[in-house]
């Protein structure tokens, strides 16, 4: 003997009335007595439902600047389709920069700076990070760090400094500096073998981690010296 629901009670059937009510059912009437209140649907709704509703929006960037191919590299007439663009997000204790980089030479190495000034001589410069393009000449990358209206640099006093590169520029000291804020970004060739090949010049610059790379391909010299676009991020 099988059991059944009806009528709120529980029913005792024989095989062939069994047999009967599973006929009459059918399938949808089969799941109500597997689930006679409907519990395991109702579940499953309400899961979905949770997922839908706990589902978080990609955060949006409180500025978004491009960046445009740097004049030593209009100067050498090279890198003529570079193009960037630089996204801030804030994170609250900081800011995240996103850098996406096209029209650059393939399989090859950037380096990243906060810099005081778009062009030569750039002023005080403040390294990031790298970042290597894809066979298709793109690359995305993510720095964190203080990208505001407030990124600045100070020396109150001389110091002693590390010299980890001796011979490569490294001093010893510093040299005492009012605080000065850096609003401006630059990127730059991480060998100047990179940038020869790309048809620049071969001039060797200290931005890169042992002071050895190429020139400037790309910077946010569509700003102002004195406007730059990190001034344009509250603190």
């Amino acid at each position: 003997m099988d059991k059944i629901w009806a009528n709120g009670r529980l029913a005792r059937l024989s095989d062939a009335s069994r047999r009967g009510a599973l006929r009459l059912l059918g399938a949808g009437g089969i799941a109500a007595l597997l689930d006679p209140w409907g519990e395991t649907a109702a579940k499953k709704k309400g899961a979905k439902k949770g997922k839908q509703k706990n589902k978080k929006k990609p955060p949006k960037p409180v500025l978004t600047f491009a960046l445009e191919r740097s004049e030593a590299a209009a100067d050498d007439n090279c890198l003529e389709g570079a193009r960037g663009t630089v996204k801030i997000f804030e994170l609250g204790f900081a800011e995240r920069m996103e850098i996406s980089v096209a029209g650059v030479p393939a399989d090859t190495e950037f380096d990243v700076f906060v810099i005081q000034a778009p062009d030569a001589p750039f002023g005080l410069s403040w390294y990031q990070g790298d970042m290597t393009t894809g066979g298709d000449g793109r690359v995305t990358k993510s720095f964190v760090g203080r990208f505001n209206e407030e990124t600045f640099i100070v020396a109150p006093g001389v110091a002693g400094a590390t010299v980890v590169h001796a011979g490569e520029d490294d001093n010893n000291n510093n040299g005492v500096q009012d605080p000065v804020h850096t609003a401006h970004v630059g990127i730059w060739f991480n060998s100047p073998d990179d940038a020869e090949a790309a048809g620049c010049g071969a001039d060797v610059t200290p931005f890169n981690g042992d002071h050895t790379a190429g020139i400037q391909a790309l910077s946010s010299r569509g700003f102002d010296d004195n406007e730059g676009p990190l001034l344009g991020v509250a603190s």
